[in-house]
């Protein structure tokens, strides 16, 4: 293949048959003259904002705190702004399934019912370049109604009616190693989002959708800002009038839980929501005040749920910021996989997700987020009983909500306990989780619930913060190394006796399980697991 001046594909095309044809498909000269001009125009800013993020997680370890930004109060206190109409396809999204993008999960989550799928390049995917390459490929033939699998004698094909696909590439401190331009690896929310805006922009507006994107791991309205330069930029190098891409943010780190109206602001002739991301934000309070002591020290995981008093400040706010601005605001995940040989437990987890949609359709959301297409009923029939034949409830501003900073930040009030039990749970899904993630599976079906990245940080920073501030479990043992190491080995040899010897001799346990003692157990806290991660993959 011809490349541009300055760019170098490091893989090993020549050594794998399957790589050497996607990238002749999907990393074409113009792809890629297009991805190195949005490097050399953004990637400098890109890594100022990362330094901006490290100079931030210093002055929170040397003692401050996160608060509204005074230097943005205007924005904040101005009524008159407004984010863009909805866009075709993104004005009903009463129900959303997320996940990766490889064939058979392309067409089973066009085909669920659901009115939007996330076709996911970051948390439910893993970056082998194979993965980032097909999944291109899979969803311009979605597009393009091209594409089928067959499986175990099963064909899969789309039906007539699917749902609209909204991309998450990766976030602003992923690279793409694969990839390097003047000598820099790229970065792969750049490489995720060009070569989707190249190969399926346009298509995506000849079939009356658009080309839309949900925005992860954002941590200020500077990084939004970012953002909404690369669009405006990328529209005009492909031709494509300004405001055809949409953007919807999740608001899943502790920093932009304060700065929503700022990101929807940069956004808002691309803006299409925000959407509230339960498992990346609780790690995001871990690691923003992982040395502030007990006043920041949350209980098992799962003890975690949505109407803790913290995370209830957050949802209240993210509704209200958004319908006061005429943006959409999406609900958390429903992580459950149905089981069908179970009903008795089927029907207690179900009764779990009913809870949780309903109260979220009551607060105001305008739709929300399940992991399984057998979910998608649940959560229709939820939304369908607010909502009825409206689209949406962005008519709802829920003026009376007003929400401080204290309340974002009050963790303590959370109840719960730190058990033995969830130290456990931590330990046993970070290492399956893991091993998974280094054979190239980024969605993993773990004790009955779809799992993915953001499960896997909180599973390991929860121990590294537990160790390190000496908490005492609830029968009384203090979390020590020697204590996590101990159920370590003996969570890993349940998962030895649960798969069989020959599958756990076949699998990567080793690797994994290094790798989940360095990021629970190393001295200093790692910002990102996903990061060393990917420096073990090919």
């Amino acid at each position: 293949m011809t490349l541009p001046d300055g760019v170098q594909l490091t893989a090993d095309v020549d050594a794998d048959p399957q790589l050497a044809t996607l990238v002749e498909e999907v990393l074409t000269p113009d792809a890629v003259a297009l991805l190195a001009d949005l490097h050399r125009r953004f990637n400098g800013r890109r890594l100022e904002l990362l330094a901006a993020r490290e100079e931030r997680d210093a002055r929170l370890a040397a003692g401050g705190s996160l608060d509204f930004l005074p230097e943005t109060a205007q924005v904040r206190d101005d009524a008159s702004w407004r984010v863009a109409e909805p866009a075709p396809g993104l004005v009903d999204r009463r129900v959303e399934i997320t996940g990766p993008t490889d064939q058979k999960m392309t067409i089973n989550a066009l085909n669920s019912g659901a009115k939007v799928w996330l076709a996911d390049f970051e948390d439910a995917n893993t970056p082998l370049l194979v993965n980032m390459l097909s999944g291109q490929r899979n969803l311009r033939a979605a597009i393009t109604r091209s594409i089928d699998f067959e499986s175990g004698g099963k064909s899969y094909a789309l039906a007539d009616e699917v749902a609209t696909i909204v991309v998450r590439p990766r976030g602003w401190h992923l690279p793409e190693k694969h990839l390097v331009v003047d000598g820099e690896p790229m970065s792969g929310s750049l490489f995720d989002f060009g070569l989707y805006l190249f190969h399926s922009g346009r298509l995506q507006v000849d079939a009356g959708r658009g080309p839309y994107f949900y925005l992860p791991k954002m941590e200020s309205h500077l990084e939004a800002r970012l953002w909404n330069d690369v669009f405006v930029a990328a529209q005009e190098a492909v031709g494509l009038p300004r405001g055809t891409i949409r953007a919807t943010c999740l608001i899943e780190t502790y920093p932009a839980a304060f700065e929503m109206e700022e990101i929807l602001y940069e956004l808002r002739e691309h803006s299409a929501g925000l959407n509230a991301g339960r498992w990346d934000y609780l790690f995001s309070v871990i690691k923003k005040f992982r040395t502030a002591g007990h006043d920041y020290l949350l209980p098992d995981r799962n003890a975690v749920t949505m109407t803790a008093p913290f995370m209830r400040a957050y949802t209240e706010l993210l509704v209200r910021t958004c319908h006061k601005r005429g943006a959409h605001a999406i609900g958390g995940m429903a992580a459950f996989i149905p089981n069908r040989r179970d009903p008795e437990a089927n029907e207690k987890a179900l009764a779990k997700v009913r809870d949780d949609k309903t109260r979220e359709a009551g607060d105001g959301f305008d739709g929300s987020w399940v992991a399984h297409p057998d979910l998608v009923p649940v959560c229709r029939e939820v939304f369908d009983s607010v909502l009825g034949e409206r689209p949406n409830q962005l008519d709802r501003l829920r003026e009376e909500v007003s929400v401080t900073a204290e309340q974002l930040l009050d963790v303590r009030s959370t109840p719960g306990e730190i058990t033995e039990g969830g130290l456990r749970n931590n330990v046993s899904v970070g290492l399956q989780y893991l091993e998974a993630w280094l054979r190239g599976s980024g969605a993993v079906a773990i004790f009955g619930l779809m799992e993915d990245a953001a499960t896997a940080e909180i599973s390991r920073s929860q121990v590294w913060q537990w160790e390190h501030l000496e908490v005492e479990l609830s029968n009384g043992e203090k979390v020590t190394k020697d204590l996590v190491n101990r159920i370590i080995d003996e969570e890993l040899a349940k998962i030895r006796e649960t798969v069989g010897e020959e599958a756990f001799a076949k699998g990567g346990w080793d690797d994994a399980t290094a790798l989940y003692r360095e990021m629970a157990l190393s001295d200093e806290f790692s910002d990102f697991l996903t990061l060393p991660a990917y420096e073990r993959m090919p």
